[in-house]
């Protein structure tokens, strides 16, 4: 049983890794300043594409509960991210988005039932001043805009997957699905502030296509399943203590093969980050008795009692 609880956090910490890599991958090889253009090319393909492999549509209530998930994990998400991304300095982004652990606990008590502890708040606490170790360089005064725009992001994200936790997903329906929806809807709110904003799609050659590519299957399609997926089965803090681990990929890519260094100061930073992630799934949260909780319609995630006891962190602003 504790194996196999290792092996799902295992393949669910592989989504937030994978995001990890997206700022290299953008600097590399994607075209400059087509932010909302990159949000839309990892989002829509990567949730068409999974719509047609799985060809099962919403129904009922899951029509405007897709729209609402897909919203703020992926149409508000996006677009969030990078204007913060944008306009504020150095890896500040990043540390702003790194209160998402903290927004989930405080969301979790509100909208799932779960206790929040002291250890949880304080892990939180020590994953944030980890990640700004790694990620915060000296810098001006910041934008206003900016910082709103980060935390918008990250409230977005946080209450998103939480919601996905709360409304499970319906009978028969598996977690590629439920991806595939929400990417499909995010794109799709996506796809009119892109082109009003940055205008018509801008020439790819081979290396800009095979980003793309790999920003839509692997670095979206499947690690948003994975994410998902962890959160059908797995306590919301659990999860969202997973997000750290995305940072501290982009900071190990920078210095394995962009020639980044790594400071002294960096590396303690990786150290507390990393060990928060580990604390972060030794214990769920108690969860006070659900108040007239519907009847498992099915569109709570199946799995053991446990799992429906249990009620997902935003990945880092900047690196997502």
């Amino acid at each position: 049983m504790a194996a196999n609880r290792a092996t799902l956090i295992a393949l669910t910490a592989l989504a937030p890794v994978s995001w990890g890599t997206t700022y290299a991958v953008t600097t590399e090889f994607l075209p400059p300043d087509r932010p909302l253009f990159t949000g839309l090319m990892r989002a829509l393909p990567a949730g068409l594409v999974l719509l047609a492999l799985v060809r099962v549509l919403p129904r009922g209530a899951w029509w405007w509960k897709a729209a609402v998930l897909g919203a703020l994990n992926i149409g508000a998400f996006f677009p969030l991210l990078f204007l913060s991304a944008y306009r504020l300095p150095g890896g500040m982004a990043a540390v702003v988005g790194s209160v998402g652990p903290l927004l989930v606990v405080g969301l979790s008590a509100l909208l799932l039932g779960q206790r929040p502890t002291a250890r949880h708040v304080v892990t939180g606490v020590v994953a944030a001043s980890g990640v700004s170790l790694v990620v915060l360089r000296a810098a001006g005064a910041l934008d206003v805009l900016g910082v709103a725009a980060a935390l918008a992001s990250t409230a977005s994200m946080s209450a998103g997957t939480v919601l996905t936790k709360r409304w499970g997903r319906p009978e028969g329906v598996g977690p590629l699905a439920l991806t595939g929806w929400q990417l499909t809807a995010g794109g799709l709110l996506i796809a009119p502030v892109a082109f009003l904003a940055e205008g018509a799609p801008p020439a790819l050659d081979a290396p800009a296509a095979g980003g793309y590519l790999y920003l839509a299957l692997a670095n979206t399609a499947i690690a948003y399943w994975l994410w998902f997926r962890g959160i059908g089965r797995l306590s919301a803090t659990q999860v969202t203590f997973l997000g750290p681990l995305s940072p501290l990929t982009a900071a190990v890519v920078g210095w394995a093969a962009l020639g980044e260094s790594l400071t002294p100061l960096q590396l303690t930073g990786m150290a507390l980050a990393f060990g928060a992630t580990v604390a972060g799934q030794s214990a769920a949260p108690s969860a006070r008795r659900a108040p007239a909780a519907p009847a498992p319609s099915r569109a709570a995630p199946r799995g053991t009692a446990e799992d429906a006891r249990r009620h997902p962190s935003t990945p880092s602003a900047e690196t997502v």
